[in-house]
C-alpha cells in the first residue's frame, strides 16, 4: 500500500505546484497562495514517509478534499481533485490487497521452509 500511495501523494505535490503557479494569475496574494500551497505540498511529501503510521491514510483523505475544494480558486482542481481523491482510493483498497496477498505468499513460504 505504501508504494501506491506515495506515488499518488508524489503526483500530488506536483499539482499543487502548479496549481498555485495558477492561483497567482487571481485575486489571492502570492503569501497567501505560497504559503497554502507550500502547507500542502509538505504534507504531501513527509505523507509519504508516515504512510504505515496509524492516522495517515486519513489524513491523505484530508488532503483529497482539500485538493477538491481548491477548485473554488482554480477551477481545474474541482476535476483533478476528483482524480487524485479516485487514485487515493484506489491506492488504499488494492495497496492494502496487496499487502494481504503479499503476507499471505510470505507465510506460505516460511510454512514450505520449515517442513523442509
Amino acid at each position: 500500500m505504501r508504494t501506491l500511495c506515495a506515488s499518488t501523494l508524489i503526483g500530488e505535490f506536483f499539482v499543487i505546484g502548479f496549481a498555485g503557479l495558477v492561483a497567482m494569475k487571481g485575486d489571492l496574494s502570492q503569501t497567501t497562495v505560497w504559503t497554502v500551497c507550500g502547507v500542502a505540498m509538505l504534507v504531501s511529501l513527509l505523507l509519504c514517509g508516515m504512510l504505515s503510521r496509524p492516522g495517515a491514510v486519513q489524513i491523505g483523505w484530508a488532503l483529497q478534499i482539500g485538493l477538491i475544494l481548491s477548485g473554488f480558486v482554480v477551477p481545474t482542481m474541482f476535476f483533478l481533485g476528483a482524480v487524485f481523491a479516485g487514485l487515493w482510493w484506489c491506492s488504499v483498497h488494492y495497496g492494502r490487497k496487496v499487502d494481504a496477498i503479499k503476507a499471505r505468499w510470505a507465510a506460505e513460504n516460511a510454512q514450505r521452509e520449515a517442513q523442509a
